[in-house]
């Protein structure tokens, strides 16, 4: 339902104890490949600001501008790199755009949560130094998965699952994370 400010009314509670564990779990997929970017561009800080801004939020501080400027300015830097640096930096980027998730029942959302931890899997799949087979980077990244988070992704959608190999990599995610809360219900 639309308000006259073109907002939507809330499907569901999302409490700010709930998208903080959302945000912790980006955070801790990003951390896992921020070093893949820094080699390939080192100086350019903008990821890594990215995940400071997003770890500030889930440790307890407000939701400020600070996140949504750090995830346009860690996507922006995915262009300047290639392959998995790219995947890396857009990770962080998902990162802090994760303290924006909203209570909707939106496949689009499923992205806020799934998404930067989509790009952690290729990063960790396609780096030159350390290459994990892509089963092996899925597990790694499901092992930050607490039960609150998956509380809150069973509330929406399914993810839409592209052509694009992020978009795949989110839909196998979102499966097999859906498997996990139904095995503890």
């Amino acid at each position: 339902m639309a308000t006259s400010r073109g907002s939507r009314v809330p499907d569901f509670v999302l409490t700010l104890d709930e998208l903080r564990a959302v945000t912790a779990f980006t955070v801790a997929c990003a951390e896992l490949v921020l070093d893949v970017f820094e080699k390939a561009a080192p100086g350019d800080a903008r990821p890594r600001d990215a995940v400071e801004a997003a770890a500030a939020f889930a440790a307890g501080g407000p939701r400020t501008k600070a996140q949504r400027i750090g995830a346009l300015a860690a996507h922006r830097a995915a262009k300047d790199v290639e392959s998995a640096a790219a995947h890396a930096a857009m990770s962080a980027g998902d990162a802090a755009a994760s303290a924006y998730l909203h209570p909707l029942a939106d496949s689009a959302q499923v992205g806020h949560i799934l998404r930067g931890p989509a790009h952690c899997v290729l990063a960790q799949a396609n780096r030159t130094d350390r290459p994990m087979s892509r089963a092996t980077a899925m597990e790694t990244v499901r092992r930050f998965v607490t039960p609150t988070v998956i509380d809150v992704l069973l509330r929406y959608p399914h993810a839409t699952v592209g052509r694009q190999e992020v978009g795949v990599v989110m839909g196998e995610l979102d499966t097999a994370l859906r498997a996990r809360g139904s095995d503890v219900e």
